[in-house]
């Protein structure tokens, strides 16, 4: 199922010049394209819209500390996503039950930081969205939208 997220600006990398009305088109766990809405809303004419308006839609990011504290492994990498991080530190997420987590999330789990996350063509379908003051609105991992804000 093809999805196409859209917000009033996208960002291929947090730093980069905004997509105005853009969009980020996702086919099963992966970016198929990015460009403006109308664009891609003609490539991708079946694919489900998600509408993330007053928002800015861009790569997830990297949550590079301990992972905050919760009840459950479950809740402790959901606390995770809730801050529009898809990717964690492996030093953080010491235990099977927090990757085993983090695994059944679309969490990514790496052992050093990455490179810098990007919204590009056949990347991983990492995305995040925040609303005018910073708060994280959305979280999509792999793909599948994992948090949002209700």
């Amino acid at each position: 199922m093809e999805t196409i997220h859209t917000a009033d600006r996208v960002f291929v990398t947090w730093d980069a010049e905004p997509v105005e009305n853009g969009a980020v088109a996702v086919v099963q766990d992966r970016v198929a394209a990015v460009g403006a809405y109308e664009e891609l809303r003609e490539r991708f004419p079946r694919a489900r819209v998600r509408t993330w308006p007053g928002g800015a839609l861009g790569p997830a990011r990297v949550h590079e500390g301990p992972l905050p504290d919760a009840p459950s492994p479950r809740e402790r990498v959901h606390a995770v996503l809730k801050l529009g991080a898809a990717v964690v530190m492996e030093r953080y997420a010491d235990t099977p039950e927090l990757r085993a987590a983090a695994d059944r999330n679309g969490v990514a789990v790496v052992p050093g930081k990455p490179s810098k996350p990007a919204v590009v063509e056949s990347a991983w379908a990492d995305l995040a969205v925040f609303d005018e003051a910073g708060e994280c609105v959305a979280t999509v991992c792999a793909g599948r939208l994992v948090h949002r804000r209700k």
